[in-house]
């Protein structure tokens, strides 16, 4: 296949502006009255904007000159994709931004041609209303020698402020010393006050500490904002109460849900009308399985625990399960972790203020890092 890029001419910059214009169209047809009202001045919100961006495209990938870097945005997030746009091709001359449909949930895979254009790629950036980390589409670039962030939920005002000021590189040291702890700690125990009682099994060797917002090795994957440490859990060894009391996917909850599991399914979920909204999304995507793999949709997929200090928590679950102190799970497909549930739904829910045990270690109290 023909690769998409091309050298700019000397006049190009011009059209790049005039594509980022039609670009503008589609985002302000998209974006919520109530956030544009929150927002900075425009001209305040293009300057953070950029000076973010450029934190993403030099601190956090390090785009070198040359390299084939694709921008992924929907309508919802164009915007920040203009910004990195901009950003990237200060770097190289091999840059293009696409503008996709807007995704339904978390996990379901984009259209096979940017999927295709994935491939070609040493750069993804992918900031976009749904979280593209755990597609099919991701796992292939990555395999193919791509570095990937992906930005799911991300919006203006958490691009210039939160957990995407947070010292990256900062955060790659806590994580790296982190690791001393995990080390051959195998059962997993996790309380809080609302209930939640619930003890897994782990293999230390899977967790994955690179979520550190530093980006610049083929084959590397960060979200943006970064700073999380997490795991497969070992399938069939869940078992007990999960009370998720912060944000679920992208909602702030008013009342807790409470997810019961054995043997590392989601056998029940109670809650206020969110718990209705989730068995109808979870049972949307199980109806596209065939029969004996339906169970699956509602694995628990992940565990992890929040490492950025400057992340809080506002409704958008890319920042608030970074959050330093907290703890989350998801449920869903846990393919890209090494696990076998391939169900095309990946969301997660965050735990404000719990209790984790490694073994006999306590490394979390009541929020609150031991030690």
């Amino acid at each position: 296949m023909a690769s998409p890029f091309r050298r700019k001419s000397k006049d190009e910059n011009a059209k790049n502006e005039e594509d980022d214009l039609e670009i503008e169209e589609v985002v302000l047809a998209e974006v919520p009255e109530e956030e544009l009202d929150n927002l900075p001045s425009e001209i305040d919100l293009e300057v953070a904007l950029m000076e973010s961006a450029k934190r993403v495209t030099h601190t956090c990938m390090d785009i070198r000159r040359g390299e084939n870097v694709l921008i992924v945005c929907d309508p919802t997030t164009g915007e920040i994709g203009q910004a990195l746009h901009r950003s990237a091709t200060e770097r190289s001359d091999r840059v293009l931004l696409i503008v996709m449909p807007k995704s339904r949930h978390h996990g379901e895979e984009p259209p096979s041609p940017v999927a295709n254009l994935m491939r070609q790629q040493q750069i993804v950036i992918a900031p976009t209303r749904y979280s593209l980390t755990h597609t099919r589409a991701i796992r292939t670039a990555v395999k193919e020698g791509a570095r990937v962030a992906t930005m799911p939920g991300m919006t203006p005002e958490m691009c210039v402020s939160g957990g995407m000021t947070a010292d990256f590189n900062e955060i790659k040291k806590n994580l790296s010393e982190l690791s001393s702890t995990l080390r051959r700690k195998r059962l997993i125990h996790v309380k809080d006050t609302n209930g939640t009682d619930i003890e897994f099994e782990v293999s230390w060797r899977d967790w994955k500490l690179d979520d550190n917002g530093i980006c610049n090795r083929p084959r590397m994957i960060t979200n943006l904002p970064a700073g999380k440490a997490f795991v497969l859990p070992r399938e069939g060894t869940m078992n007990g109460t999960i009370v998720i009391d912060g944000t679920w996917e992208s909602t702030m909850l008013e009342e807790p849900l409470e997810l019961v599991v054995e043997n590392g399914i989601v056998i029940d979920i109670k809650g206020d009308s969110t718990a209705s909204h989730i068995r109808q999304q979870f049972g949307e995507a199980a109806s596209r399985l065939k029969s004996k793999d339906r169970e699956q949709v509602w694995t628990v997929a992940e565990f992890g625990f929040g490492m950025n200090p400057n992340a809080k928590m506002t409704g958008h679950v890319l920042e608030d399960e970074k959050q330093l102190g907290t703890c989350y799970f998801s449920i869903g497909d846990n393919t890209s972790l090494g696990g076998n549930a391939a169900v095309g739904i990946h969301i997660p829910g965050v735990i404000t203020k719990p209790s984790v045990w490694l073994d006999d270690t306590q490394v979390l109290d009541d929020g609150v890092f031991v030690g």
